[in-house]
């Protein structure tokens, strides 16, 4: 796997392990000398701010709702990776019943 994929998918995974917090999404450019530059979500197109910041590869992390999507790009790479939340019914965990009585159970009377 590339370095490009590799940092895709540890971004990707820090993001969906991640709290949510207040912001929309963030943009992370990766230099060619390795530094990392961390900017609040700008709204440029990924290849336009790799351009002019002279990146080798950019990152864009949005949350939508409980999801997480990821879009990459680089000189000759780009990659989208999206995660859903989890659904909106609630699940109960595996040692809980799925179900409960309402009423005492039934007493047979001796014959």
């Amino acid at each position: 796997m590339s370095l490009f994929l590799e940092n895709a998918a540890r971004i990707f995974e820090t993001a969906r392990s991640a709290p949510e917090a207040g912001t929309s999404g963030l943009t992370i450019l990766i230099g060619c000398d390795g530094g990392i530059q961390v900017l609040s979500e700008t709204g440029l197109p990924l290849d336009s701010l790799r351009a002019a910041q002279g990146a080798a590869a950019v990152y864009r992390v949005t949350r939508d709702g409980a999801g997480v999507r990821l879009e990459g790009r680089s000189a000759r790479q780009k990659c989208v990776l999206e995660s859903q939340g989890p659904s909106r019914t609630p699940r109960l965990p595996p040692d809980r019943p799925r179900y409960s009585l309402s009423s005492p159970p039934l007493r047979l009377l001796p014959a």
